[in-house]
């Protein structure tokens, strides 16, 4: 992880779920409040999903709480989030997400340089073997890590 990287949320359903193939770095446009309860550490985004309408991406379905100091002027917890990407990678988005089994997951939000930013991935879906698959491999990988120890130990 970078130097000067805050992460507030992270996803790990995500890559649970999905096939990553690409991730990329947006810029989120976002009220004061929710500047101020994602500096104190609070979202959900485990929901989340982002959706392409026409030239613009859209975070949907991402909880940020409330702030608790603040007053009529807070914001709706689930509310739509613009994201800020380039021309290019909206356009590449957008021809990927046409193609059958395609989404676009959120897999962290952090500040970085004191921006939020959050990183979506391109993502297919896995099927039910597929995730069998993948916690056999991680068990496997446990188990010889601990064998390891134990022989090493003595």
């Amino acid at each position: 992880m970078a130097e000067g990287v805050n992460v507030v949320a992270t996803n790990r359903a995500a890559r649970h779920d999905y096939f990553i193939d690409d991730t990329y770095e947006a810029g989120i446009a976002l009220m004061g409040t929710e500047v101020k309860a994602l500096r104190m550490g609070r979202a959900n985004i485990g929901d989340g999903y982002v959706h392409i309408d026409g030239t613009e991406a859209w975070l949907e379905n991402v909880h940020i709480p409330e702030y608790s100091q603040g007053t009529w002027t807070n914001h709706a917890p689930r509310r739509r989030r613009k994201l800020l990407l380039h021309h290019r990678e909206l356009n590449e988005l957008a021809i990927k997400t046409r193609e059958k089994g395609y989404s676009i997951v959120p897999l962290r939000l952090y500040f970085k340089g004191g921006r939020a930013k959050i990183e979506i991935g391109l993502g297919r879906g896995k099927k039910h073997y597929d995730k069998r698959q993948a916690l056999r491999e991680q068990q496997d990988a446990r188990e010889a890590q601990r064998a390891l120890r134990a022989a090493n130990r003595g």
